[in-house]
């Protein structure tokens, strides 16, 4: 009983220090995550149960939701404040014009590959 009681403590004083020290571009980025996260595993567990007909269509959808997740982390990476050393020639909005600049080509090729 104890340890339940302290992991419940844990968790909430998680929550409680990312809802306080988490800027809110940081926030809506992993709001964003989030929603990739599930639409990827969505998308596996409907090729689990239906099957890959069109496997192109399948492979494309996937490795889409995998590389917006991937650019969605690199994105957060560069944009918080506790990073600013490592990036210190890149701003914010250059860091968000990487992202939408690499996810316009990323949706080229996805669509080239469905055909």
């Amino acid at each position: 009983m104890a340890a339940e009681g302290g992991f419940f403590s844990v968790l909430g004083d998680l929550f409680r220090s990312y809802s306080d020290d988490t800027p809110r571009k940081l926030k809506l980025i992993d709001a964003y995550l989030s929603y990739i996260l599930v639409t990827g595993v969505i998308q596996f567990i409907y090729c689990c149960l239906v099957g890959t007909f069109p496997f192109n269509s399948f492979l494309s959808g996937f490795i889409s939701t995998v590389a917006s997740f991937i650019l969605g982390v690199c994105l957060r990476i560069q944009t918080n404040p506790q990073n600013r050393a490592e990036f210190n020639s890149i701003t914010p909005e250059r860091a968000f014009g990487d992202f939408v600049f690499a996810h316009a080509v990323l949706h080229l090729v996805v669509i080239n590959f469905i055909g």
